[in-house]
């Protein structure tokens, strides 16, 4: 199973010809490729050549016109090594605007670190990357590397396009095979974008991407995988951390993973045993005993953060977490596993991708897919999902980093593919309760309880961890539409047991209330203010997403300043259409006494470039109605 001679050399004097045609004067790209350009793309090409079940080539030659420091990033001028791969060839040349030579920036001219900053969890993998600072703009950097690796578990996806703001001249990707290894694509998004395959044999596939205009960040995007193309990959046939394995679907990969990368990791010492067992004593349920377990791992364990892929496939022995004290996701989801197994307690190790983006594993494509590494708990016709590496998250808690996504569970019988956690778009829940009194001079003071629940448990908890002057920006920043802000000491409540945060609030603030003459104007809605306005994007390209709806409600008591009269209050409104709901009521009790009542409910969905602007809109009616003003006459 080699790959011909005639093979190599084929890709040998492509890679020469192409080196030989290109122009790397910046004048000589096309206008409509630099316009919305950080960077452009003059060459990628990728050539992969698989010549056995443990051996892997990747040759890179990129050539990047870089013309802002926005553009730098799409240099991408990495590669990572460890005991099972290595770097045969690593070099780049700097060019100037006009294309002339100005650098060349050897293999020891490269940064060459450590994978993992802290610890000795993975000492042996590593990473060199280019740090240039240029000279001047726009300046172009060609890139050769060279890799050689015995993992073919984990072949590199295309992505012509992997960045905002780059546009590509040119992109290319070949990969050969051997027929007997099973290899099987998957493309993603290939309409309305200029790619042509070349080949496609039973050992031999090839694109070329060329002329990809520079796309704009557009708010509101789908995450990348539903707007740039790509090409997933695989082979039946591989090797993973020096095991061979086969598998044509999850359920065939979880078993291979189970019985030989994941066996023999979950042994611990006699010593930690028996403490545990003391720790959970005479409890039966198995979720309490889970709770206990994942409360002890969180006290005794940090997280060291080393990307899936990057420190390996094979997690650290339980026991060496157990002796260290720390670990990377995978480290610390095994090590929880194997204290669970010490009480009798199912748990199964699952791969995902965590991201705050909602990416799914596909389920009709088995490949290399995940990230990060996460619990499982099976609980009667449910899961519990246990996120290992944090020492603050609620047990089971999941959402903004990897719920509601497909994840694949590693079970001794196979794989499995599962969704995570849907948080609700009605639990997503942020209420608040509270008063404010203006005085005749306009000054303001108030008081108020913030109860947040779901997602937006997660965006508030990390308040309750910032220092003092850390909180009070945060807090000034959230109510920025009240000039002059002063706060009295806050107190919160993290009641983890019940995913609920509490913020308890006394503030106070000068002229709040703008007098002329015998009239005081302010905005009723002091405390919840739609100030984010949604962008008007013209000719918007991508459709546009929600990924997680959320609840809105408040109650606040307004006493009105003695001597005055209400000489206008604005109109109770209310909006209702596809994206959600808002309303607002105000309740005149007696002659210096109002109820305000708000809320809005916006609900997660998938929609279409065109609908973009009925959002917008919506929204920027929301935000016009939060700021009504109420008008007090003097009597």
């Amino acid at each position: 199973m080699k790959v011909t001679s005639f093979s190599l050399l084929f890709f040998l004097l492509i890679n020469f010809v192409t080196a030989q045609k290109i122009d790397y004067s910046s004048a000589t790209i096309a206008d409509n490729l630099k316009e919305n350009a950080n960077a452009v793309v003059r060459l990628n090409q990728i050539d992969i050549i698989i010549a056995s079940q443990r051996s892997m080539t990747i040759k890179t030659q990129r050539a990047i016109t870089v013309f802002n420091e926005k553009g730098k990033s799409a240099i991408d001028a990495v590669e990572r090594y460890n005991k099972n791969s290595s770097i045969k060839n690593i070099e780049a040349i700097v060019y100037d605007a006009s294309g002339s030579e100005i650098k060349k920036i050897k293999r020891k001219d490269f940064k060459d670190e450590s994978a993992v900053a802290q610890g000795t969890l993975v000492s042996d993998s590593r990473y060199l990357y280019l740090e240039y600072t240029p000279i001047s703009y726009p300046y172009t950097i060609v890139y050769n590397s060279e890799l050689e690796t015995s993992t073919t578990a984990f072949i590199p996806r295309w992505m012509p396009v992997s960045n905002f703001n780059t546009s590509v001249e040119k992109s290319s990707m070949s990969v050969t095979y051997p027929n007997a290894l099973g290899f099987e694509k998957k493309e993603f998004n290939f309409s309305n974008h200029a790619i042509e395959k070349t080949t496609d044999t039973d050992t031999q596939l090839s694109y070329v991407a060329s002329a990809i205009l520079a796309q704009k960040p557009e708010d509101y995007s789908p995450s990348y995988d539903h707007i740039f193309p790509r090409v997933m990959m695989r082979l039946e046939y591989f090797n993973l951390e020096g095991v061979d394995g086969n598998a044509k679907n999850w359920q065939e990969y979880g078993k291979w993973f189970s019985d030989k990368i994941l066996s023999g990791t979950t042994e611990l010492p006699e010593e930690t045993k028996s403490k545990i067992k003391l720790l959970v004593g005479t409890e039966k349920d198995p979720i309490q005993k889970a709770k206990i377990i994942y409360n002890f791992v969180q006290k005794k364990c940090r997280y060291i953060s080393v990307q899936v892929g990057i420190g390996g496939f094979k997690p650290m022995l339980a026991a060496d977490v157990d002796r260290l004290g720390y670990g990377d996701c995978k480290a610390l989801s095994n090590y929880t596993r194997a204290l669970l197994n010490v009480v009798d307690v199912p748990s199964y190790y699952t791969e995902l991708y965590g991201d705050k983006d909602k990416i799914d594993m596909d389920p009709d494509f088995f490949s290399i897919q995940g990230n990060h590494v996460i619990l499982c708990i099976p609980n009667k016709e449910k899961y519990i999902f246990l996120e290992c590496t944090s020492q603050d998250d609620p047990f089971g808690y999941q959402a903004n980093f990897t719920d509601d996504r497909n994840v694949v569970i590693i079970k001794p019988e196979g794989g499995e593919i599962v969704r995570t956690k849907i948080y609700e778009d009605e639990g997503n829940v942020k209420s608040t309760i509270g008063n404010y009194t203006i005085v005749e001079n306009g000054n303001f003071t108030g008081s108020l309880t913030m109860v947040s629940e779901g997602s937006q448990y997660d965006t508030k908890v990390k308040v309750s961890n910032l220092q003092p002057a850390e909180k009070e920006r945060y807090y000034k920043h959230y109510w920025s539409t009240i000039n002059n802000l002063k706060l009295a000491p806050i107190t919160v409540t993290n009641d983890k047991e019940n995913v609920r945060f509490t913020e308890n609030v006394q503030l106070s603030a000068a002229n709040y209330g703008t007098i002329s003459g015998a009239k005081m104007m302010f905005v009723i809605n002091a405390f919840n203010q739609s100030v984010d306005n949604v962008k008007r994007i013209r000719n918007r390209k991508n459709p546009f997403q929600i990924q997680r709806g959320f609840m809105h409600t408040d109650e606040i008591e307004i006493n009105l300043p003695t001597g005055f009269t209400v000489e206008f209050l604005p109109p109770n409104f209310e909006l209702k259409n596809k994206f959600g709901e808002y309303k607002t009521e105000i309740i005149k009790t007696d002659t210096t006494k109002l109820i305000f009542k708000r809320s809005i409910f916006i609900q997660k969905g998938y929609y279409s470039n065109v609908e973009y602007d009925e959002y917008r809109i919506f929204m920027e009616q929301v935000s016009k109605n939060d700021n009504a003003k109420i008008i007090l006459t003097k009597i």
